[in-house]
This record gives structure tokens, C-alpha cells and sequence, in this order.
């Protein structure tokens, strides 16, 4: 499975632990940078995984930023992208079981290191349940 992962400069150090997490999983991963700690726009990287899912070159994308408000309105903008903003477990579990979202949003001033990871891998190992839950999905 291909993963696509980005950050502003707030979500780096996130994003460059995450990604490093995800490859000793087994996960191929797409580094979509940013690359540095320096000051950067979010929608440049926001838009650069969103791409990446929207386009199937990955099947999911990971979003990084101080909030992970701004990625998330963005990666929104593309079609078949369903980003949602998590900050515990329980909601990315949700997330991907009842809207099939596709790309987590994570606020890396509002989380640690290990609940992002936690919320990474339950994720991306979450199946959509469907049933009841496609109709809804549909209608995004």
C-alpha cells in the first residue's frame, strides 16, 4: 500500500517521524515535503497529497500542520478526497469506517508524537464499513 504523506513546517518533525514509521511497517511511502522546519505555505503540500489520492497514485494520505485546519479545507477541494481532522483514536476509527475518508488530518501542536502514530495505524488498518454508511458517503 502507497502512502501519501505531507506537512507544513509546524507538522515536520510529525511528518518525518510518521513517514519513518509507516516504512518500517512495510508501507511504501510518498514524501510530499515539506522538507524543513522553514516557514512554508500548507496548501502547496496540502495539495501535493491530495493529488497523489485523488489521482490513485496512493491509496491514502497523511496531513501535518499546527492545526491540521488549513490542510484539511484544502485536501477537501479535490475530488474523491475525504480528509478528516483527527486528534484521538476513536475518531480516526470513525473516520474511516463511516466516511471512508481517505486522508487524516493531524494537529501536531494539539497531539503527540504517539497518538499520531496511533491514530496513523488504526487508520489505515481501519476498513469502511459500508452498508448504511455508502448511501451517506455518496452524497458528499
Amino acid at each position: 500500500m502507497r502512502i501519501a504523506v505531507g506537512s507544513d513546517h509546524a507538522g515536520f518533525r510529525y511528518k518525518d517521524l510518521l513517514r519513518e514509521h509507516l516504512l518500517r511497517s512495510g508501507f511504501e511511502v510518498e514524501d510530499c515535503g515539506t522538507f524543513s522546519e522553514a516557514s512554508c505555505d500548507y496548501p502547496d503540500y496540502a495539495h501535493a497529497v491530495a493529488d497523489s489520492v485523488e489521482h490513485g497514485a496512493a491509496q491514502f494520505g497523511i496531513l501535518v500542520c499546527g492545526s491540521a485546519n488549513g490542510v484539511c479545507i484544502t485536501a477537501n477541494k479535490h475530488a474523491g478526497v475525504r480528509a478528516a481532522l483527527c486528534w484521538e483514536k476513536e475518531i480516526a476509527v470513525l473516520a474511516r469506517s463511516h466516511n471512508n475518508a481517505n486522508v487524516i488530518c493531524l494537529p501536531a501542536r494539539f497531539v503527540s508524537v504517539e497518538a499520531a502514530m496511533e491514530m496513523t495505524d488504526v487508520f489505515v488498518s481501519t476498513p469502511f464499513e459500508g452498508g448504511r454508511h455508502q448511501a451517506r458517503v455518496e452524497k458528499i
